[in-house]
């Protein structure tokens, strides 16, 4: 999946989650912060936000990557980097799974 796609699936998942919490939900752009622009987007959304995404693609994402940290620099990723990190641990796990056959 590229990440222009993967973009608009994070967005739409995002705004869809604001809307069911009925909280306030900026404008959605590449450059937007979850952890620090949405209302409530806590460590007890970021699970949930990331399940339906991989739902939503048809993907696997570990429990136990919070794709909206990074976790080198504890320094919240904006949704264009969040889409370029999915992208890139896809590509991980095909590449692990096609050694692994």
């Amino acid at each position: 999946m590229d990440p222009v796609a993967l973009k608009d699936k994070l967005i739409t998942v995002l705004s869809q989650i604001q809307a069911d919490s009925g909280l306030e939900c900026p404008v959605l752009t590449g450059d937007t912060r979850p952890v620090e622009n949405l209302p409530k987007f806590d460590s007890k959304v970021w699970p949930v936000a990331t399940t339906i995404l991989a739902t939503e693609i048809g993907a696997t994402i570990p429990n136990d990557v919070n794709i909206f940290v990074d976790e080198t620099t504890k320094t919240p990723r904006s949704i264009d980097e969040t889409a370029n990190f999915v992208c890139d641990l896809l590509k991980k796990q095909a590449g692990q799974e096609a050694a692994a056959a």
